[in-house]
């Protein structure tokens, strides 16, 4: 058994005072309760203690371009050709050292479970590795020696794009993200298989590219398992969707089954009325990524509105532009006072409901995101005593501190950082090292 002592921790939606929380030797929580003086070997963490925060949307591969696209202008479509050049250099090998250096820095940032949106499936060509799930398995590997637990969102990716004449022919830079069909993909997916760090779940790429027929195919596969879909990122994307299927995106995946309770839509940035009902009234989650939408300056959706209908929110750091879950849950609430003018729009237990509970449920991990008694022990150690922090109030800590306010971080019970320094990798320089053969080979 571990102790850990807290001198703040954060209980049932609210900061409490001493705590003691207890683990069993399979890492979960075995009891909550008062310090006690006498228990003089307990693992001291500082600060505010959260319970573990959930990326539940990463494209690993992305982080490659953090400091290399932001200055170039443009818009989402031309910031994509970059983003393609770099999905072509990779290989498993490449793509392991890159996700493991990117979830090592979300370890740092106290991420405790990653969805991973993954759909570089195959060779460049388009042809398949001996191991049909090779670039997946790279994934799963890199997860697990980064120290976070994985939900492999397995994508399903058709075809190029949509227009008002329909669906387009894939890119040559795409082939290397199809399996042809839904049939064919449900084949690949199937050979999947959880391990104790890993769920296996689907993902919808978009309605761009997967066609109507082919998403009920998918949805009849996967079954309760997880299942993520771009939704609505761009106004583009509406206009073509309405123009080809006379349906907005939202009102054509709840024509063909893809939305409820295991459905997280990612982004959902341009909703119409009807379309938030569609999402609240079938529990479906909402995915945001501040940082991300506002790089690539998709625009603020409506996560007020989302909450109101029925829809769970939770948070992703998507392309990796900033990997700071701190600061997508307070960009979360900044957003919703640009819009709205008012302050106050989703309240600090709020946030932290997104970064963790509702999250990790997304991401299939029901027992992961309160500090309670049964759930697995993933702690998030927050100073208050650094240049950002000092001053704080415990209970608005989400609204003022950064990831590198971040002391320690507990997974399943196991430390994994301590005096903010991951214990088994130099993060950054991996990520330094991987970064750079990256781009030689994209710029090759």
């Amino acid at each position: 058994m571990t102790v850990f002592r807290c001198a703040l921790a954060w209980i049932d939606g609210a900061v409490t005072n001493d705590v003691d929380i207890s683990t069993d030797n399979t890492g979960r929580i075995a009891s909550v309760g008062q310090s006690r003086a006498s228990m003089t070997d307990a693992v001291v963490l500082p600060g505010v203690v959260l319970p573990g925060f959930a990326n539940a949307h990463s494209h690993a591969f992305h982080r490659a371009l953090r400091g290399r696209t932001h200055g170039d202008g443009g818009t989402f479509w031309t910031w994509r050709d970059r983003m393609y050049r770099v999905a072509r250099t990779l290989d498993p090998d490449s793509y392991y050292a890159l996700a493991r250096a990117t979830y090592g820095e979300m370890v740092l940032a106290g991420v405790t479970s990653v969805g991973e949106f993954h759909y570089v499936h195959h060779a460049p060509d388009g042809s398949a590795y001996s191991d049909p799930n090779a670039m997946g398995e790279a994934v799963r590997a890199a997860a697990r020696d980064a120290g976070l637990r994985l939900t492999l969102l397995d994508t399903c990716y058709l075809a190029g794009g949509l227009t008002a004449d329909g669906h387009l022919p894939l890119t040559v830079e795409q082939r290397r993200f199809t399996d042809g069909d839904a049939a064919r993909w449900s084949e690949r997916w199937a050979l999947l298989v959880d391990d104790d760090n890993t769920r296996i779940g689907a993902a919808i790429h978009s309605v761009r590219a997967v066609p109507r027929e082919q998403i009920s195919t998918l949805v009849a596969a996967v079954g309760d398992r997880p299942v993520h879909v771009h939704l609505s990122e761009q106004l583009a994307e509406n206009t073509a969707c309405k123009q080809h299927y006379g349906l907005t995106p939202t009102e054509l995946l709840a024509d063909t089954g893809a939305l409820g309770a295991t459905t997280t839509a990612v982004h959902a940035t341009h909703l119409t009325d009807y379309d938030i009902e569609l999402l609240g009234s079938t529990g479906t989650s909402t995915c945001f990524c501040p940082t991300t939408e506002r790089d690539l300056a998709d625009g603020i959706g409506p996560a007020t509105q989302l909450r109101d209908a029925g829809s769970p929110l939770c948070l992703g750091s998507d392309q990796h532009a900033v990997i700071d879950l701190l600061e997508e849950a307070r960009a979360l609430e900044m957003h919703e006072r640009l819009v709205s003018f008012e302050r106050g729009r989703l309240a600090p237990a709020e946030l932290v409901t997104a970064l963790a509970e509702t999250g990790h449920r997304a991401l299939g991990w029901p027992d992961v995101g309160r500090i309670a008694v049964g759930q697995r022990a993933d702690l998030v150690a927050v100073r208050l005593d650094t240049v950002r922090t000092a001053g704080s109030l415990p209970d608005q800590i989400v609204l003022s501190a950064f990831a590198a306010d971040i002391d320690s971080v507990v997974v399943d019970g196991k430390v994994v950082v301590h005096n903010g320094r991951h214990l088994s990798m130099d993060v950054a320089q991996e990520l330094d090292t991987t970064v750079r053969a990256v781009w030689r080979g994209a710029s090759a």
